[in-house]
């Protein structure tokens, strides 16, 4: 049999569909479980993974000392998520398990519940459907390094890990104070989040083993054992300070477990900048391009180019550019699509500027199977495009381009025999952003997860943000 051709001629929407379905992750998530579970049927196993669809799923862990908010932060977190939450509470008191009896026994004697026993539940719970569709909070769990190397040996791995922190002396001062409605499990606090309702103020009860002794002997017990814990969380584990508004850090654990870790799936950037004229889309795309070897695509250029070239697309272009017309957008799709398909933009990604204008030719480009992974919208001030644009000259000697402000020229008779282009008069420069802003909303709405760029500030502050929206993987949506 011959050998195929090197490299592989992969049609270039394989790579998008593989990224938008998220297969490379599917893949490694069913060979994770094969790996850890070892079933005796792998093909069925990864057959009841597919059907099971819940790789996006919740599988939280919140953690912290107490009084420090784990509570308030699963219930909330569930109610967002619409997962379930597990805590010592759920496991003891309010599910039927086959382990709840034997751990009861050992509370009801006031003995410490083993770090396997609390596994077993753990594992037993999980495994029921709800938490396998809907996803899981583990409040409180783990409590050391062992119950979380028992978790893991379980086939049991958070994807986030949430630790909450505040100083001992705002612990104590909580703790004293939490006061707990017995129908809802809401917890409040006599000083801090006191009930409007009087009926719920005359229901609400003080928790046992609140006093400022019994706080600090668990506190002592917390900060003894963390250390365990997070050495084998540290890669998915974040700390939040819970000594600050509570919507403050509900809103940050909230961006936190949205977030998507690396994946180790291949990245190929397909990157679209739109804006205004004078936004610095230009000056972006040849950095990104110069740092990531991706293929700056500026479609003005690329039209040129095709003219110029003669090609077959070129010589139905060329007379629009010879009557001063604008191109006919299926001829442009037609351009665009014939270069992004070509070997070292399928490879190495590209970077696409003033294109699209519109929502039309935003549809068009997607059914030319040109999808952009990265979106990004500029945004400048009328004021500031006029100062940038209305101001440069070029140097018709040399073809230098020079800035009455910001880049003026070295000498006087340099500046003598400048010349403004045509396009940067005021009067032009005013058309073409009344036509931008006039399809700008449109545009944004159909490229609904675009990041949006403040363009009015230094050009490396703005290339940093957008470096970190492309190499960061996107949020998960709600």
């Amino acid at each position: 049999m011959d050998a195929p051709a090197r490299p592989l001629p992969l049609p270039p929407p394989m790579g998008a569909y593989a990224e938008e379905r998220g297969l490379f992750q599917l893949l490694q998530n069913m060979l994770e479980g094969l790996l850890i579970h070892e079933p005796e049927e792998p093909i069925q196993y990864m057959i009841n993974h597919l059907k099971q669809n819940n790789d996006d799923a919740p599988r939280i862990c919140i953690l912290g000392p107490p009084a420090s908010g784990k509570t308030t932060v699963a219930m909330w977190l569930c109610k967002h998520l619409d997962a379930i939450r597990i805590s010592q509470e759920t496991l003891l008191f309010k599910e039927i398990l086959m382990l709840t009896k034997e751990a009861k026994a050992y509370r009801e004697r006031k003995q410490k519940i083993p770090n396997a026993l609390w596994a077993n539940l753990i594992q037993e719970r999980l495994s029921n459907v709800d938490c396998i569709k809907q996803g899981w909070i583990l409040e409180g769990f783990p409590e050391n390094q062992e119950q979380a190397w028992m978790l893991q040996s379980s086939g049991i791995i958070p994807t986030h890990v949430v630790v909450l922190y505040a100083p001992d002396t705002v612990l104590i001062e909580r703790n004293s104070g939490k006061r707990l409605d017995p129908f809802t499990e809401e917890v409040y606090h006599t000083t801090f989040d006191w009930p409007s309702d009087p009926l719920v103020q005359q229901r609400l009860v003080k928790p046992e083993d609140v006093s400022e002794q019994e706080t600090s002997k668990k506190l002592l017990e917390y900060h003894r054992n963390f250390p365990g814990v997070f050495q084998t969380y540290q890669k998915f584990l974040k700390s939040i300070n819970a000594d600050q508004p509570c919507m403050d850090v509900l809103s940050q654990v909230l961006t936190y477990v949205q977030t998507r870790h690396r994946s180790a799936a291949p990245f190929t950037p397909r990157i679209l900048f739109c804006g205004p004229p004078g936004s610095g889309k230009s000056l972006q795309a040849a950095l990104i391009a110069q740092k990531y070897g991706v293929v700056n695509i500026c479609c003005g250029q690329l039209l040129k180019e095709a003219v110029a070239d003669k090609t077959k697309l070129g010589e139905l272009v060329k007379p629009y550019f010879d009557n001063g017309c604008p191109v006919p957008d299926n001829l442009v799709v037609k351009i665009l699509a014939e270069r992004l398909n070509t070997l070292d933009c399928v490879t190495n990604g590209w970077v696409l500027c003033d294109f699209p204008r519109d929502v039309e030719q935003g549809e068009q480009l997607q059914r030319a199977r040109i999808i952009p992974n990265r979106v990004f919208f500029f945004n400048l001030p009328y004021e500031s495009i006029m100062e940038r644009l209305s101001q440069w000259r070029i140097d018709p000697a040399t073809g230098e381009r020079y800035h009455t402000t910001f880049r003026p020229a070295p000498a006087l008779e340099i500046q003598a025999r400048l010349k403004q282009n045509p396009k940067h008069k005021e009067e032009n420069i005013e058309m073409r952003l009344e036509t931008y802003y006039r399809n700008a909303k449109e545009l944004e709405e159909f490229y609904e997860d675009a990041f949006y760029v403040n363009a009015d500030q230094d050009p490396r502050a703005v290339f940093e943000f957008i470096e970190s929206c492309i190499i960061k993987p996107l949020p998960r949506k709600s």
